[in-house]
């Protein structure tokens, strides 16, 4: 994790802050704090004139984000006044068969910091590919959540979400900048 000052970022991309999985019957874990944090995250880069695009994911019949019902809907809704684009989604990557990557290319965007859910499928998936794309890219890892990864007879007892969120971030190597709290990143105009 970043010991030094971060600089700032150009883009915030909010991935499948979904109700089912931040405030429906059976939220990720801690997903209030999580809240907070994603909250004040988007305040800030509102305020600063950065980049703000939400990811939704449209998830198939039975899914718990199935499209258009309720566990579907976007906690944080888009600001259409602002023009913050909701771009769908059915697969991981939030760049794959998506106009993310002429979005913020065409805005300028070089620097982007993510968050959401979950930390070892849609974020990291989406960060991995801004990687490659040489993207910036902060990870906060406050502002990022998953699920336990439940027993499997013969494999691993219960792994606790915090340690899969902390494995996913590890996963992406050394270009991700990781940082500790949400609450030190700062945002810029493109």
């Amino acid at each position: 994790m970043s010991p030094r000052p971060v600089a700032p970022v150009q883009a915030l991309i909010l991935v499948d802050l979904q109700a089912a999985f931040v405030s429906g019957a059976n939220p990720v874990p801690h997903a209030a704090p999580l809240l907070e944090r994603v909250e004040d995250l988007l305040a800030r880069a509102r305020e600063s004139g950065a980049l703000v695009v939400h990811l939704q994911n449209d998830g198939g019949p039975g899914a718990d984000d199935e499209k258009g019902t309720p566990g579907w809907e976007l906690h944080l809704p888009a600001d259409t006044h602002r023009g913050e684009p909701v771009l769908h989604k059915t697969v991981d990557d939030g760049f794959e068969d998506s106009p993310l990557e002429d979005l913020l290319r065409d805005a300028g965007v070089q620097e982007l910091a993510l968050c959401g859910v979950m930390s070892e499928m849609c974020v990291r998936a989406t960060a991995a590919t801004a990687l490659d794309l040489g993207f910036r890219v902060v990870l906060p890892h406050d502002a990022h959540a998953t699920y336990d990864i439940p027993s499997a007879e013969g494999i691993s007892d219960r792994v606790p979400a915090a340690t899969v969120s902390r494995v996913a971030e590890w996963s992406l190597g050394d270009e991700v900048e990781i940082v500790a709290r949400a609450a030190t990143l700062d945002f810029t105009k493109p």
